[in-house]
């Protein structure tokens, strides 16, 4: 499996040495709207819209996946030659929603979007969802004519971005766009010093304060016509503009937004790779859900963390740690390798980090003292205490005892960084 996973690698770095952005694309993106509906067991994608938007933030030079995250893939064919051009892993709130409890008795449907970008000639789109054994089967396939007048090309929502942290051409740097939720007109001054200290919290972290030359950060002015956002629980509601919530999937912490158009339209306001969105409540919550977008509340006490940590599942596409959670039944299967690098179910671990655990170590390893500083395979992890395993006792994306991403993680995340800003 570890040579399939190199060959397939190197097949990648071949195919995006070979795409020449000129050739197939203008500087700008193509945005492609969708709804997924079904329920636990179904899945049917359905089209929307097609957008032009001005930026393209995205690398010029890596088009083709070369990672294999995410529980979706997008394909782009160029139609004439029948030729793979652009390719980008990603996972869904809806995804994710498919392994509650509440999946299981009704059906619903929810906001999707991919973006990519815009073509010189006719593509075909195909998306791709993972299953159970890690396959990647066809679900959706659609062909665009980049002429056809019926491509939207106002911009949806238009506001003003700024620079936070500027290191140069976006298709050379890692962008990250923060948009305000629940910040009126009055705080648009306080969206904008908490996008200075939520960028200074990113630049504390190892791998990031290391690429500060690498990173982009922008924001975008969008006021909402009330402060906050909406607890449920609580009976709290609030008119915001990109209408997040706590208690997604009835968990409290969970503060999410399924109006995704809604996100990628204040996104389109500036050049990005990766979508923050800033909640401004001193309530604990967040999330992060891969090549989807992040999302944090400013003012708690744990805001720095949760930031990082969050960041680390819609950049890194890490993998929660720990083990304590109810929300999701039964998400990783054990008798399947998980997609995510910070965890393994041993079942192909030549794949993961076996090359970090020193001689000696046990594997499993047992959670004493002598091994709490070591790389090792420890029990617990993706919401399961049996069966799933972590590298390291204690991280960031496992619990704040932790300060820190573990060296697996560390180690993906450089290798998305260098790829999105080679």
């Amino acid at each position: 499996m570890k040579n399939m996973i190199l060959i397939v690698i190197t097949l990648s770095i071949s195919i995006n040495a070979q795409i020449k952005f000129k050739d197939y694309f203008v500087d700008k993106t193509l945005r492609l709207d969708f709804y997924h509906t079904g329920n636990e067991q179904t899945e049917i994608i359905s089209f929307e819209k097609l957008v032009e938007e001005e930026f393209w933030g995205g690398s010029k030079k890596n088009l083709i996946d070369e990672f294999n995250y995410g529980n979706y893939m997008l394909y782009v064919f160029d139609e004439s030659e029948n030729k793979l051009i652009y390719s980008r892993g990603f996972s869904t709130l809806y995804q994710e929603w498919q392994s509650t409890e509440e999946a299981k008795t009704i059906t619903r449907s929810m906001e999707g979007s991919v973006v990519l970008p815009f073509p010189l000639r006719n593509i075909r789109i195909e998306i791709h969802r993972r299953d159970r054994k890690n396959i990647f089967n066809k679900i959706f396939e659609y062909s665009i004519d980049p002429t056809n007048y019926f491509i939207i090309k106002e911009k949806i929502k238009s506001y003003p971005s700024f620079k936070v942290h500027y290191s140069g051409n976006p298709s050379q740097k890692l962008d990250i766009v923060f948009l305000p939720e629940g910040y009126t007109q009055d705080e648009m001054e306080k969206f904008k010093l908490d996008c200075e200290r939520v960028a200074g919290y990113l630049f504390e972290y190892s791998p990031f304060k290391e690429y500060k030359e690498k990173i982009n950060l922008w924001g975008v002015e969008a006021p909402s016509l009330q402060s906050s956002t909406d607890i449920p629980g609580k009976n709290i509601w609030r008119q915001t503009l990109l209408n997040s919530r706590f208690y997604t999937f009835d968990s409290e912490r969970y503060l999410m937004t399924t109006d995704y158009f809604t996100v990628r339209d204040l996104a389109a306001n500036a050049p990005y790779d990766q979508i923050y969105i800033l909640v401004n409540t001193d309530k604990y919550g967040g999330g992060g859900v891969y090549n989807f977008y992040n999302i944090t509340s400013v003012d708690n006490e744990r805001s720095k963390q949760v930031f990082i940590h969050e960041f680390g599942h819609g950049f890194g596409g890490l993998a929660d740690e720990y083990a304590s959670d109810n929300t999701y039944l039964d998400y990783y299967p054990l008798d399947v390798e998980p997609w995510e690098v910070n965890l393994t179910t041993l079942v192909d671990f030549e794949s993961k980090w076996k090359d970090l655990v020193d001689e000696g170590t046990p594997i499993p390893t047992p959670a004493e003292e002598k091994y709490k500083n070591k790389t090792g395979v420890f029990e617990g992890g993706g919401y399961t205490n049996k069966g799933v395993y972590r590298s390291t006792y204690a991280s960031i994306m496992n619990s704040f005892v932790s300060n820190e991403f573990n060296e697996v993680s560390k180690r993906a995340l450089i290798k998305l960084i260098e790829s999105y800003t080679e």
